[in-house]
């Protein structure tokens, strides 16, 4: 699974992980990716997103966004 989020874009950073004596080792460092279904009931059918666990909050709080509007956001960026 590709570690990048379909609707906020999060995407792996990355860096060094720095040991005691100050050896560095380069880290890769993924964002929390998470597989969740949704139903869309105007298409009265489900959709699995790849979503980060910061975008999967956003979505489950009706307020902020909605599994409609988070797909429509998706497809418009393409």
């Amino acid at each position: 699974m590709s570690a990048h989020c379909q609707l906020a874009g999060a995407q792996p950073g990355f860096g060094n992980t720095v040991s005691h004596s100050h050896q560095r080792t380069s880290h890769r460092f993924d964002p929390n990716i998470q597989r969740k279904r949704y139903w869309l009931a105007g298409e009265g059918r489900h959709v699995r997103l790849t979503l980060s666990a910061k975008a999967i909050e956003a979505v489950n709080v009706i307020d902020v966004i909605g599994a409609e509007a988070a797909v429509a956001r998706i497809r418009a960026r393409g």
